[in-house]
């Protein structure tokens, strides 16, 4: 059984569009910042006096394009250069293969900036540049993605980069399986899946990553407290059974690793908000989901109509039936949007209204498990993309109940052991210091 949502066995480019220049920069910007990042090279890109990244000299260096073409809406093309990992690269090779794609994809001629990431196990390169030339005209995108998928062919076999077997591939297009308590090792199984969502979804607060988590039959919860006058904030995840209760103890998001604690999910919020507000993504969901509300005033017949554009749906409904949350998943996109952000036509009450002659049930569809499976075997991109609500968004805890589920409070027990354990340890080792000296 495989738990990781996606991983793949050779090169592949993951290309995405936008309306926002100044929005795909600031979030490379922000990688750069980090230290997990670092431009590889840029063409007609005016160098900046101190030699690092700037957004204005970039800016600077798109805008005579711009200028050219105010008609074409989304005019950024960003594309991510994803070397299977068993392909460590130098950076030398790397230029090349960026530049060898573009020149292909037809952007030889264009300004653009490559930036390398190594915030994650695969090294990759993400590219921006602009889908306007400098006559003004938008270059021509027909049939952008296979053309794409055969060029990453072509350039795995000239630069002699590893070719998937058989088997591989075979593994590669496991579909992701839901958790099974039953089979023992939940540790291991629980921190493949964390961590597998984090890297490949983008979502901006704890209520969207929990309903993401619990169609793999995990829940996640925040625990607060104060342990000697000093606040401490963390997270503990746990397995649930079909019926969604609880059957495991809880596990410290310690236990997995930086990757997946509060501080970690924090930056993927901010992260994941520049991922959406610097596309289409937002626009594309709200109107599919538009669409289906206009001509479906049944619920079942409504989340059906979403799954065949590629899109789930899960309402969160009182035990009276009353819906007081929505949630979209554009599982295209990789995205997790609450109704409430799409706007206040898709918020919760909305929909109660739609589908009050609509028989009411608490909905955790077989299909939309199905469909969240399938389409991870043909988008097998895993980078995690995105930027954190400011603080005081309300839009934090909206949408799926977030602590409404699960009242229990052991967990905060549970961190408190810890910080007397910690504390022991730490005057242990004080007092041990003292008497060596």
């Amino acid at each position: 059984m495989s738990n990781a949502v996606s991983s793949f066995n050779q090169m592949v480019a993951k290309i995405s569009s936008g309306k926002s220049v100044f929005g795909v920069l600031a979030y490379n910007k922000i990688k750069v910042d980090d230290n997990t990042a670092g431009v590889l090279y840029s063409q007609k890109i005016f160098d900046s006096i101190d030699g690092k990244f700037s957004i204005r000299d970039c800016m600077d260096s798109f805008y005579p394009y711009l200028a050219m073409n105010s008609r074409t809406k989304n005019v950024v093309f960003h594309a991510s250069i994803n070397p299977d990992p068993k392909d460590r690269l130098p950076d030398e090779q790397l230029s090349i293969l960026c530049r060898e794609y573009m020149e292909k994809m037809g952007y030889g001629g264009q300004p653009y900036i490559v930036v390398k990431h190594s915030d994650i196990d695969r090294t990759h390169a993400h590219i921006i540049s602009l889908r306007i030339d400098e006559n003004g005209r938008k270059i021509p995108d027909t049939f952008e993605n296979r053309r794409s998928m055969a060029i990453c062919r072509e350039l795995e076999l000239r630069h002699k980069l590893h070719i998937p077997t058989k088997k591989e591939q075979r593994e590669d297009q496991a579909p992701t399986m839901k958790i099974d308590y039953k089979a023992g090792d939940l540790k291991h199984q629980v921190g493949n899946i964390t961590k597998s969502i984090i890297a490949n979804y983008n979502f901006q607060s704890l209520g969207e990553y929990r309903t993401l988590l619990e169609m793999f039959n995990v829940t996640v919860e925040e625990v607060k407290g104060e342990y000697k006058e000093k606040p401490y904030r963390g997270l503990v995840y746990s397995v649930l059974d079909e019926n969604g209760e609880k059957v495991s103890k809880p596990f410290k998001s310690s236990l997995f690793g930086k990757s997946v604690n509060m501080e970690a999910l924090q930056k993927h919020f901010e992260k994941s908000k520049i991922a959406i507000d610097t596309t289409d993504i937002k626009d594309r969901l709200k109107q599919k989901v538009s669409e289906s509300m206009k001509h479906n005033r049944s619920m079942d017949d409504f989340k059906q109509s979403l799954l065949q554009s590629g899109i789930g749906c899960v309402f969160r409904q009182n035990e009276q039936g009353r819906i007081y949350g929505a949630t979209f998943i554009d599982y295209q996109n990789r995205t997790i949007l609450n109704g409430s952000r799409l706007g206040k036509e898709f918020s919760a009450n909305v929909f109660n209204d739609l589908f009050q002659d609509s028989p009411t049930r608490n909905m955790e569809p077989t299909a939309e498990k199905q469909i969240f499976q399938q389409t991870d075997r043909s988008n097998r991109f895993t980078e995690s993309s995105g930027v954190q609500p400011p603080v005081g968004d309300d839009s934090f805890n909206v949408g799926v109940g977030l602590f409404e589920q699960h009242g229990t409070d052991y967990e905060n027990e549970s961190f408190v052991r810890q910080k007397e354990q910690e504390e022991k340890l730490r005057l242990v080792k004080k007092k041990r210091r003292g008497r060596s000296m």
